[in-house]
């Protein structure tokens, strides 16, 4: 039975037997805790009990695809994981280490209905967690999420006959082998290809080769420890470090990944740093001359130039926005048709016929050298200049406590929108509308938009701001906004800022 994490805690005789789980460790798409202060083996065991028992519930044939990413404490995970899929009569076919596009492409590639990859993403050292998913290319999201925390926290896993295990060889060059296909590159394209030591290093520089790129490795030797920083392309100090990489070694760009590869980050030829979102424009403005009326799907922190901008519009494109998080993206991609959808933290959601739906930033990576390889006249940082001038704020992440954040994110939407409601301006301009979709976007009357939403995975708000005018009117936009965070004395320090 499961217990409380007060009745249960680390150095004691219970930890080695019983079941400890944080609540919170359940979060909108994915799970996620701090090991082993928030989750133990046993606790990680009743969640692969809990999920095996949910699969049955929802009438899943019992086959599950595991894989983990490289951690020193990712095998152990992944074991206790897959001893309670098996107690809960489940057929684990194991892939060993892996990136989590590799996990979701196993499904495919085996024929499986269901997934669990043992990793905790871009987060640092300290934490684990777990993506996983019923309906290819999809993962849970908050229904599925919430279903699975009742059935562990409630103690309601079941065990059934069946279960078995199987390591499955071979997966790793599956998947190369269909990110790769017959495609060589035919211009000269040198990548500074940036892993942070990551799991991703066992594959983003092989991928490369293959396809006919010129590598330059920046921190491509996996370990554990993360000796230089920890791989998140969002970050600044990856972007930056990749910047330095391209200006000293003459590189036509950067390619970086996270922990778990499932996104990609982008450093042009001058070193300048591009957004994810803005990124997903050019490749947008690309891939809609081919297919032209294309749907793209961008989530609420991106930027407005989906919908505005004149390349787009011409090329007949649908622009759609919609909730922050992968799991609502693949769900979001998948229900209205779309050819893509373009997350601002770096995760691309590439759908038929160019990827098969999930984020793979591998994929991302050999599609923007296809995109180099057709417009051979220009630069990366040409597709960069090409687009309207926008100033945006990095991804801002302000600390509130799991427990705080989506009641002190509620009473901040209330503000914003009474602001709205009385005709008060916002950086000296009318206030347009407040999209409430996913936290409060608030969009001035020249396009310019500030938002504040919660991080769905880690115990803070989100902040965003951008203006289509100047990097000063970006500025007060993000002072006023965060003039309405200050009234809320839950809310701590930023992460990073401008």
């Amino acid at each position: 039975m499961t217990k409380p994490l007060s009745e249960v805690t680390p150095n004691t005789w219970s930890f080695l037997r019983d079941a400890m789980i944080k609540p919170t460790g359940f979060r909108e798409y994915d799970a996620r805790w701090k090991y082993p202060e928030e989750i133990n083996l046993p606790g990680m065991t009743a969640l692969g009990l809990g999920l095996g028992t949910q699969m049955r519930k929802r009438g899943i044939e019992p086959v599950i695809a595991v894989g983990n990413d490289y951690r020193d404490y990712s095998l152990a995970i992944k074991n206790a994981l897959i001893l309670g899929l098996m107690q809960a009569g489940i057929q684990v076919k194991d892939i060993g280490p892996a990136l989590s596009p590799m996990a979701y492409f196993a499904q495919f590639h085996l024929d499986v209905p269901a997934v669990a990859m043992v990793t905790a993403s871009h987060n640092p050292n300290g934490w684990t967690g777990v993506k996983m998913g019923f309906e290819r290319p999809l993962t849970h999201g908050p229904d599925e999420m919430a279903e699975l925390r009742d059935i562990v926290l409630n103690g309601e896993g079941q065990a059934a006959p069946g279960g078995s295990y199987e390591f499955v060889e071979g997966v790793k060059e599956a998947y190369l082998d269909d990110l790769a296909g017959d495609f060589k590159m035919s211009r000269p394209l040198k990548v500074v290809c940036a892993t942070g030591n990551g799991t991703a290093s066992a594959f983003a520089p092989e991928l490369f080769k293959r396809i006919g790129v010129e590598v330059v490795e920046s921190h491509n030797e996996l370990d554990y420890t993360f000796p230089h920083y920890n791989p998140n392309p969002e970050a600044m100090e990856m972007l930056h470090d990749m910047s330095a990489s391209v200006k000293a070694s003459g590189a036509d760009l950067a390619l970086g990944f996270d922990g778990d590869g499932d996104r990609c980050g982008v450093v042009d030829d001058e070193g300048e740093e591009i957004f994810a979102d803005k990124v997903g424009v050019i490749m947008a403005r690309d891939l809609s001359k081919i297919y032209p009326n294309a749907t793209f799907v961008a989530d609420v922190k991106s930027t407005g130039l989906f919908a505005s901008d004149p390349e787009l519009k011409k090329n007949g494109v649908t622009a759609d926005y919609w909730k922050t998080g992968h799991s609502h993206m693949k769900r979001r991609v998948k229900e209205i048709g779309a050819l893509a959808g373009f997350e601002k933290s770096g995760h691309y959601f590439l759908a038929e016929p160019v990827g098969r739906g999930y984020d793979c930033g591998m994929r991302v990576a050999v599609e923007v050298c296809k995109m180099l390889d057709r417009n051979p006249e220009q630069s990366m940082s040409d597709l960069r200049k090409a687009l309207p001038k926008t100033w945006a704020t990095p991804t801002m992440s302000p600390y509130c406590a799991d427990t705080e954040k989506y009641q002190v994110l509620e009473r901040l939407v209330q503000k914003l929108v009474a602001k709205h409601e009385a005709g008060e301006q916002l950086a000296g301009r009318a206030i347009k509308e407040v999209v409430t979709v996913n936290g409060a976007r608030v969009i001035l009357d020249n396009g310019s938009w500030g938002l504040v939403r919660a991080s769905s995975n880690t115990p803070n708000l989100v902040v965003v701001c951008e203006s289509s005018d100047s990097e000063a009117e970006m500025r007060a936009i993000f002072a006023d906004i965060d003039a309405v965070i200050r009234t809320e004395p839950l809310v701590g320090d930023y992460d990073q800022t401008i």
